[in-house]
């Protein structure tokens, strides 16, 4: 499902069939739906969110672009690899991953996505998406029209800034994932992932000791370069040793310390 064509799409009231033995009554006119729109200045995720840190002026010329809002299923894809880039996109309620589709058919899971955190920025190099995005549960996200955000850009340097340190989040969470599958055995792999996870919804107003996951055993895997049987097998051994408390994809961290020492070494 492609879902960058529109943005606010018209809704069109239906309209009721008339009657076969009354008198058929004028049908009324179909009426538009106005288009969702939201606004970041009023948005519960502006603190960490595209706005995080702007000052009032911007932020009001910001709200003038119009955010469309779109409503994802869980298991549609927002947008797919080569498709054209237009939009980035911000998460405003659910998970999204982000994958890649490997030449022998297999996926290859890059990120996950939560609420306040934007997509689709691998567009921005060739003008097509590399990767796609796929919903995790049913979603929201606000699509930004990345041309008209280049151009209120181009008159603020603080726009410039956030622009820069859009790029820059790009860099880091590539270099994390290589620092991941590169330099970490599968139970650091496995810690460091539950310890962001667990920082994430900290900073999102969520218990950070108690959640729930969104994508499965086999996408956490393709995600820290592990199979299957390691990832269950390392949750077994985190469990047994008092760090987690498991039941299927609900996730209680009874010692967050333990599990940030089984990894924070390689990453000072």
């Amino acid at each position: 499902m492609n879902l960058e064509a529109t943005i606010a799409p018209i809704r069109l009231v239906p309209r009721h069939e008339p009657s076969r033995t009354a008198a058929a009554a004028p049908t009324p006119t179909p009426t538009p739906t106005p288009a969702l729109r939201t606004l970041c200045s009023n948005c519960h995720l502006r603190d960490i969110c595209l706005p995080c840190g702007m000052a009032h002026p911007d932020l009001a010329r910001l709200d003038g672009l119009h955010f469309g809002r779109r409503k994802v299923k869980a298991g549609e894809e927002l947008y797919r690899g080569g498709d054209r880039f237009a939009f980035i996109y911000a998460v405003r309620t659910g998970t999204f991953k982000s994958s890649l589709m490997l030449a022998d058919g297999r996926e290859q899971v890059s990120g996950f996505h939560m609420a306040g955190e934007l997509m689709g920025l691998d567009g921005v190099a060739n003008g097509r998406h590399a990767s796609a995005a796929t919903a995790l549960e049913d979603a929201e996200v606000c699509a930004i029209p990345y041309g008209h955000l280049s151009e209120l850009a181009s008159g603020s340097a603080e726009m410039q800034m956030v622009m820069a340190r859009l790029m820059s989040r790009e860099i880091v969470r590539e270099h994390s994932l290589m620092m991941l599958l590169g330099s970490m055995s599968a139970e650091e792999r496995l810690a460091a992932f539950l310890v962001n996870l667990s920082q994430r919804m900290k900073a999102r107003g969520y218990s950070p000791s108690e959640f729930h996951l969104r994508m499965s055993r086999a996408e956490i895997g393709s995600y820290l370069g592990m199979k299957l049987e390691t990832v269950s097998r390392t949750f077994s051994s985190f469990q047994q040793r008092g760090m987690l408390e498991v039941d299927k994809r609900h996730i209680r961290i009874v010692d967050l310390d333990s599990l940030t020492r089984a990894f924070e070494p390689k990453v000072h």
